[in-house]
């Protein structure tokens, strides 16, 4: 197989091509339609790991797979956040401050690697990230609900928004408030670190 279309890469572009119908099933916004994007969505970032995972076991790191690698992920989670705030499932703000986040990073990112300066991943855009797919999925299902914190669903809540399971599902919100804030401090800690570039 060549190295353009191994396995690692042909995830990478799955996970690009699969936010159509993830778009799609949100927009619809009915029960069935965000249970389905809350699935296709783990689905989608299980791949991102074991895509990474499979080409750096076999040797398959090529710059088209890094490239597919990071479009994808910017890509499906972006166009997420904006159709959930499209049907009322997310505040606009949160968004905005998430995808913002991700057109700057990319910028120092790539201002650092043409002055020969590499600026990795750390922990903090990890934890990050995992964060925002876990407030994603949990709002998406609380959604399929009816339970929209803070917003207005034209789904009837199928569980009491001020009962148990109502506050249960409730907690998506705060998580991706946790998400929002990691974002904010792994946004600073790049630029803290890409600093130096800015003096030269």
């Amino acid at each position: 197989m060549g190295a353009t279309w191994n396995p690692a890469n042909l995830l990478s572009l799955g996970r690009l091509i699969a936010t159509i119908p993830l778009t799609v099933l949100i927009l619809l916004n009915t029960r069935w339609s965000l249970l389905l994007a809350a699935i296709l969505f783990v689905i989608m970032a299980v791949t991102d790991t074991v895509d990474g995972r499979l080409a750096r076991r076999y040797g398959w790191v090529s710059n088209i797979g890094i490239f597919l690698d990071l479009t994808a992920d910017k890509v499906y989670t972006a166009a997420t956040l904006v159709a959930m705030v499209a049907v009322n499932v997310l505040a606009p703000w949160i968004a905005i401050v998430i995808i913002a986040r991700e057109f700057i990073i990319s910028g120092v990112r790539s201002f650092a690697a043409a002055e020969g300066m590499v600026i990795p991943a750390d922990k903090w855009g990890k934890h990050k990230m995992l964060l925002t797919i876990i407030a994603i999925v949990w709002m998406l299902i609380a959604a399929s609900l009816g339970i929209v914190p803070f917003g207005d669903s034209r789904l009837a809540p199928l569980v009491a928004p001020n009962g148990p399971l109502g506050l249960f599902f409730s907690l998506g919100y705060w998580i991706m408030i946790g998400a929002v804030i990691l974002t904010i401090y792994s946004g600073y800690d790049y630029l803290r670190k890409a600093a130096p570039l800015f003096q030269r």
